[in-house]
């Protein structure tokens, strides 16, 4: 069973409620369902809402300023290209050590406002994925080039589906290669060519944009580090849930009852009350922000 989630938090980002929702259907089809049963059991407050790029689209964003709502968003990462010589010069704010923030115009004149993220972690960790999966098509398509070219009976059909299947194993880095098959005629038989093109462009463009993402809000006026600290409550949200999984050891459990799954996922909202309070009196007290470093020197 897929759900999704609403949960609603103070500024802070303290849990005060949640509710659950069929999730039996694509994301961005979703937030209408969730904006209403949200507002009427909690009301019309001057709430921020707060989505990851995969529930949104500009119909549902339309929905929200109809409504006179506020909204922070994620963006593809394919809409950073619009923003490229933001990301090149400078004016980049620090809102944590590793992580950088700063405004963009927008590019259609629009009254929303775009704020670029850099971090400096998640840039190390994309970009040694995306090595991966370029070391390893490249080198499945060399292996498979030179096989095809070897053939004696040579099938350009299943030298194509092998390609494709070779791309979609890979699809984190299929864009940064072209990859053709030519039938090539040798006297009276034929043979094929395999042409391998990596596009430099693409890949110098991809790993300088690892670890870079776009947010999008019409909170007018707002500091930048304000804007980030409330999108960023979503990744706290989920590390909720592999709180239970890693830190208190549960395995990953497949609920077949609507009863088991609103249950696992309060203890899950639980976990989460629980760390954004120890992060609190943290940081109240001058010990920073990162909960499990304490429990761990605590261990």
């Amino acid at each position: 069973m897929q759900v999704c989630i609403g949960l609603v938090t103070s500024s802070e980002g303290l849990p005060l409620a949640f509710e659950v929702f069929d999730g039996n259907r694509v994301d961005v089809t979703t937030v209408e369902d969730i904006i209403e049963i949200m507002e009427s059991k909690y009301g019309k407050a001057n709430r921020i809402w707060v989505m990851d790029r995969g529930m949104v689209s500009e119909e549902n964003l339309e929905t929200l300023r109809t409504r006179g709502a506020h909204y922070i968003v994620g963006t593809p990462k394919s809409m950073l290209k619009k923003f490229e010589r933001d990301l090149m010069e400078a004016g980049w704010e620090e809102v944590e050590p590793g992580v950088e923030v700063k405004f963009a115009s927008s590019p259609d004149n629009t009254n929303e406002t775009f704020l670029l993220c850099r971090s400096q972690g998640r840039k190390e960790k994309e970009q040694a994925i995306l090595n991966r999966f370029m070391s390893r098509l490249e080198t499945g398509l060399i292996k498979l080039k030179e096989q095809a070219e070897k053939s004696r009976t040579p099938d350009r059909q299943r030298v194509e589906r092998r390609i494709g299947r070779l791309l979609e194993r890979n699809s984190r880095a299929a864009s940064l290669f072209d990859v053709s098959v030519e039938e090539i005629a040798a006297g009276t038989k034929t043979r094929l060519c395999v042409t391998i093109k990596k596009q430099e462009d693409r890949t110098q463009w991809a790993l300088h944009t690892s670890g870079s993402y776009l947010l999008r809000t019409n909170c007018q006026g707002r500091d930048p580090k304000e804007l980030w600290k409330h999108y960023i409550q979503l990744t706290q949200a989920e590390d909720a849930f592999r709180t239970t999984k890693n830190d208190l050891g549960m395995r990953p459990i497949y609920h077949q009852t609507a009863d088991r799954t609103e249950a696992h996922i309060l203890v899950c909202c639980l976990a989460l009350v629980l760390w954004r309070t120890l992060q609190q009196w943290m940081e109240s007290s001058g010990l920073g922000t990162a909960p499990r470093k304490l429990l761990e020197e605590l261990r």
